[in-house]
């Protein structure tokens, strides 16, 4: 099987998008990986792998965040962001896809199962962000002021890449300078500040509670019980709104869980995309499923 068939940008709803598709030569079923927010195509880096090995895997970097691009007259709400995936997926002719979200990927996702629902077979949402309002006015007012993007790099810079990861890791000690680099690369460069800014102004609120009923798509929560940036009382609300969804929680996991407890994520996936049931309400504790199973959005999204 070849490592990966190809890493390619595209021109898009506007946005040059970077993503990496893993075909697998015989499985007709395709994951699509969203990441969170301040992330990349870097934070699936241990999933990846496990997938690819059953599937055909596609994963994005969402502009303008690793190396999409970072226009800062691109529209960066989760509706457009939503729109790009669905144009690239439109692009690759690709279908009835496995749409799988981390934190800010999960809401991303959540909208294009409400805006295409047809295009997605099953949802995985992995501590998926929920019931966030729009930023409040005076930041957004603030963001108008030439230089603003100077004060979001600051702020970033001082919170500092180990301090933002061990906020969303539940075992500090998988933190290495391999992880450290994965997660500051895409910060070296001043452009993606300004498309922040844009961000902030352009981002309005999660999914209302009647819009989540409203979706039908199967959905797998997987939820680290530590979660210190989206907490388990979100993904208990999403598990009551989201009419066929399970939560399945990963004890002695925080939220980066496609890099704490891949294997283990990967476990729930084969079982959830297997299951013929659609409809489960009951929340799970993780156990690994395999005897011999491997078990193992960088500040909090405001």
């Amino acid at each position: 099987m070849k490592e990966l068939d190809f890493a390619k940008v595209v021109e898009v709803n506007g946005a040059n998008v970077y993503f990496e598709h893993h075909e697998h030569p015989t499985s007709s079923e395709t994951f699509v990986l969203l990441h969170g927010f301040l992330s990349s195509t870097f934070s699936f880096r241990r999933l990846t792998p496990l997938l690819k090995e059953n599937y055909n895997v596609i994963s994005i970097d969402l502009p303008p965040f690793g190396n999409s691009g970072k226009h800062n007259r691109f529209t960066y709400s989760y509706e457009n962001l939503a729109n790009t995936v669905i144009a690239l997926l439109e692009y690759l002719k690709v279908s009835n896809v496995h749409l799988t979200g981390h934190s800010m990927g999960g809401q991303i996702a959540l909208n294009v199962m409400k805006k295409a629902p047809s295009l997605v077979e099953k949802g995985v949402l992995l501590c998926s962000s929920g019931y966030l309002k729009r930023m409040n006015w005076p930041i957004t007012m603030l963001s108008h002021i030439p230089f603003f993007h100077l004060y979001v790099k600051l702020w970033l810079t001082r919170s500092g890449v180990r301090n933002n990861l061990e906020n969303v890791v539940h075992d500090s000690t998988l933190i290495d300078d391999e992880m450290m680099f994965g997660y500051l690369k895409p910060f070296l460069e001043d452009d993606i500040f300004k498309a922040l800014t844009r961000m902030i102004r352009d981002r309005e609120g999660d999914l209302s509670v009647n819009d989540l009923k409203n979706i039908q798509t199967p959905c797998l929560l997987v939820w680290g019980e530590h979660d210190r940036v989206v907490p388990l009382s979100t993904g208990h609300r999403l598990n009551e709104d989201i009419p066929n969804s399970k939560l399945v929680v990963l004890k002695e996991t925080g939220h980066l869980v496609p890099e704490e407890k891949p294997t283990e994520v990967l476990e729930h996936i084969y079982a959830f995309i297997s299951s013929t049931e659609e409809a489960v309400s009951d929340e799970a504790h993780s156990e690994p499923l395999f005897q011999n199973g491997l078990s193992q959005t960088l500040i909090s999204e405001t």
